[in-house]
């Protein structure tokens, strides 16, 4: 047990993760929280950010605190990392996992808006967030940057033009800051989730069109489990600094067919 704990305590670690109250966020909050970190869950929904706070406080036993924060708006991204670093001092950990799928749409009929919406969150917000944590983390030397991308940002899907580049842009984004912050000791890496069953998307999965949709993508013939991405979140939290611009893939073999 000892070796575990030294590969992977998260003991008076802070980790900051967006779009921490639900689906993947939550999942990879609720992992940080149950091997020590203290965290700051961070989104638009400022009532189930503070929902789910309260849950990991009562669970864990750590410190959680929820913060309303638009990731696409500048000054409410600095706003609020000045306020996490007056709280907790650092932030060892970002997440970027907020992101929306857009509209499912043709090219041809996609709007001006429509593209806005979906780039703003999912690539402008990445990039916002992890500039104004990197900014702090650099005044220590340290820290480790996990994006949330998705099997999208590498295959193809029709109606989905908008989400696919963003995630696509994700990976490339993650490559860049590797190059760029790992004289700062900060590591940078990606997660490429496909296909995971999340209260949003269970109906759909669990339909007939569904059915053949996990059929005809997934060599597993399943789609993933939340708790699936636990070890692989805790691991790039923790990995050696001799780890970064790495892309990471979970989807039951879908990305190989």
């Amino acid at each position: 047990m000892d070796i575990l704990k030294k590969l992977f305590s998260l003991n008076e670690k802070k980790a900051f993760i967006t779009g921490g109250y639900k689906g993947i966020g939550l999942e990879i909050a609720q992992t940080y929280a149950a091997v020590g970190a203290d965290v700051v869950l961070a989104a638009r929904n400022l009532s189930g950010c503070q929902d789910a706070a309260k849950f990991i406080v009562g669970k864990y036993g750590v410190k959680a605190v929820a913060k309303s924060m638009d990731v696409h708006d500048s000054k409410a991204v600095n706003s609020v990392v000045k306020e996490v670093m007056d709280e907790f001092g650092k932030i060892d950990i970002l997440v970027n996992s907020a992101g929306v799928s857009g509209s499912e749409k043709p090219v041809l009929e996609m709007t001006d808006e429509d593209l806005d919406d979906v780039m703003d969150v999912d690539f402008r917000g990445t990039f916002l967030v992890s500039r104004a944590v990197a900014k702090e983390m650099v005044k220590h030397q340290s820290g480790k940057i996990i994006n949330i991308a998705s099997l999208a940002g590498k295959i193809a899907t029709s109606n989905m033009s908008g989400y696919c580049a963003s995630k696509a842009a994700v990976v490339h984004l993650t490559r860049v800051m590797a190059l760029e912050f790992m004289r700062y000791n900060i590591q940078v890496n990606v997660l490429c989730p496909g296909y995971f069953l999340t209260e949003f998307n269970r109906d759909f999965f669990e339909s007939e069109v569904g059915k053949r949709v996990i059929k005809k993508n997934i060599p597993l013939n399943r789609v993933g489990k939340l708790e699936e991405l636990q070890s692989t979140a805790l691991y790039l939290a923790t990995c050696p600094s001799y780890m970064t611009g790495a892309e990471i893939y979970i989807d039951g073999g879908h990305g190989i067919v």
